[in-house]
């Protein structure tokens, strides 16, 4: 079983991804820090330089490793502040050729529309240039919500390729740095872990279907058995599945994050798929024997439910983590489930839950079927006693999630007590 986190831990690595973002950063301005240059001239190159560590930062931040992804206080808070880096990046690098013009435009104004003007320039500069339009085309593609998810990727893919080229077009203005080569090296790593062990599947998991149920209309529970060295999770985590073919199967491939809902000693464990979305529907007709590549474990949503009275709150197949933590032992401490969901036709393990809170004296289980509209969250939370005391986590849809947040923070809830993961990899 993954190692559970003691209290306070989680909540201290929060801070290790944005301080190794801005070390980058930081280090790379002080190790090039300009000297005896006009004020537009070293702040151009300040911009450029903290610009450049803050990519090469961001392509750190998208390493998909479970361990890595551990310290970096997981892999849905590290990929936050890949996109923040990015952005604040890009716009550092904007900044770069407008001061570098305004110093020109200081001696006089030809200057600095010859150094906004491409055409007037050499190649190692064209690079700066078209590695900055990339950045823009990558950058402008995580804003597309609506994007479908495939072409959303391949756009993004465009950032990594923006990062090499402004590496080398300091590179060949500048020659043989150290700072620019460990830059180099480190970006270079990062996208070929990110392109071959994790979108490849190189340091997958293999796993094999070996049964599927269908315990409620338009969700399956898979259960998957490993084929090597097994994966060790603990309740709470996820896992990023990619499913294969079988012989009336043929799988879409991509990997998308799904809650393990059992696991058991021998490594075999349960995932519970929704149809949400093209891959997620086509994966309701999966079959005995495909083969599934499987990433992770990720995560430490439950990590602290030894350490203080819980309340946990499911939205439909936000079940999943909640049913595994079950499922693997009796509650440590005093807990309350709120399940909530539209109709009971929409409920998943409603009778496994029922015999949980029956026969553990810890667990009390409160249900809701809000029917098409929402569910009546001042009622429900009144039902639960010493609410200021529990550690809370949510699994839902997001628009539930902010409905519970704000009124669990109305009554008095800290905002440090409440945990959830919204799956917002984009």
């Amino acid at each position: 079983m993954w190692p559970r986190s003691a209290p306070g831990a989680a909540s201290a690595r929060r801070f290790v991804a944005p301080t190794l973002a801005l070390s980058i950063a930081l280090a790379s301005v002080y190790w090039t820090l300009p000297e005896d240059l006009t004020a537009w001239r070293s702040a151009g190159i300040v911009a450029g330089w903290a610009g450049t560590g803050l990519l090469v930062a961001s392509l750190l931040l998208m390493v998909r490793e479970a361990r890595l992804a551990r310290l970096l206080g997981g892999l849905e808070l590290s990929y936050r502040w890949h996109h923040r880096c990015g952005v604040i990046a890009y716009i550092l690098l904007l900044c770069h050729p407008l001061a570098l013009a305004l110093d020109g435009w200081a001696e006089a104004p030809q200057l600095a529309w010859q150094t906004l003007d491409p055409r007037a320039q050499s190649w190692p500069l064209w690079l700066g240039w078209a590695g900055l339009l990339l950045l823009m085309l990558g950058l402008a593609s995580t804003f597309a919500v609506h994007l479908p998810y495939r072409r959303w990727r391949s756009f993004h893919f465009l950032l990594g390729g923006g990062v090499l080229l402004g590496l080398t077009h300091v590179y060949v203005l500048l020659g043989n740095e150290q700072l620019l080569l460990a830059l180099l090296l480190i970006a270079t790593l990062a996208l070929g872990w990110r392109l071959l062990a994790s979108d490849l599947g190189l340091s997958a998991h293999p796993y094999r279907v070996t049964q599927v149920e269908k315990p409620a209309a338009g969700v399956i529970e898979a259960a998957l058995a490993p084929c090597a060295a097994a994966l060790r999770l603990s309740p709470g985590q996820f896992v990023l599945a990619a499913f294969g073919d079988g012989p009336s199967f043929h799988g879409c491939g991509e990997y998308h994050p799904f809650t393990v809902s059992s696991i058991d000693h021998q490594g075999r464990l349960r995932i519970s798929v929704r149809a949400l979305g093209p891959c997620s529907r086509h994966i309701q007709e999966v079959e005995a024997g495909v083969l599934v590549r499987l990433q992770g474990p990720f995560g430490s949503f439950l990590d602290d439910v030894r350490w203080a009275p819980q309340l946990w709150i499911a939205g439909g197949i936000g079940i999943t983590p909640f049913i595994a933590e079950l499922r693997a032992q009796r509650c440590s401490q005093p807990t309350t489930l709120l399940y909530l969901y539209r109709h009971a036709a929409d409920a998943l393990f409603l009778e496994e839950l029922a015999a949980a809170s029956r026969e553990d004296a810890q667990f009390v289980l409160l249900t809701d079927a809000s029917g098409s509209g929402l569910p009546d969250v001042d009622r429900l939370l009144a039902q639960v006693s010493r609410l200021r005391e529990r550690q809370v986590h949510m699994c839902g849809p997001q628009p539930l999630l902010a409905t519970l947040t704000a009124a669990l923070r109305q009554r008095g809830v800290s905002a440090a007590a409440i945990h959830f993961e919204s799956f917002d990899f984009r």
